[in-house]
């Protein structure tokens, strides 16, 4: 192993000594409420992307994982998390409509 890959290897072994679980939870969350909403293709930007299937995926993993992430984090963030999919649950009512043929 190179100085270099080494170097790296002692970064890697260092930050993950230092990170938590709740930590990597919180940015995933971020993360796929970011891609479900995306996925929803409710404005013109995203409307080519839309796919109802990783909305829905978004939703279900963020239901699963918040109950999981309330026992380690401030109830704020919990909140701001159930809020979130509530948003995203009505907006894939929403899409869905829209590609049924429904009215809004």
């Amino acid at each position: 192993m190179s100085e270099h890959e080494e170097e790296a290897a002692r970064r890697l072994a260092e930050e993950l000594r230092n990170l938590k679980v709740e930590d990597v939870l919180l940015n995933v969350l971020v993360q796929i409420s970011s891609i479900g909403y995306r996925r929803l293709g409710l404005s013109e930007e995203t409307k080519a992307d839309r796919d109802l299937g990783q909305a829905k995926l978004a939703i279900d993993t963020m239901k699963a994982l918040t109950p999981v992430l309330a026992q380690v984090v401030p109830t704020e963030l919990v909140l701001e998390f159930e809020r979130s999919v509530a948003e995203l649950q009505l907006a894939y009512v929403k899409a869905a409509s829209e590609d049924a043929g429904g009215e809004d």
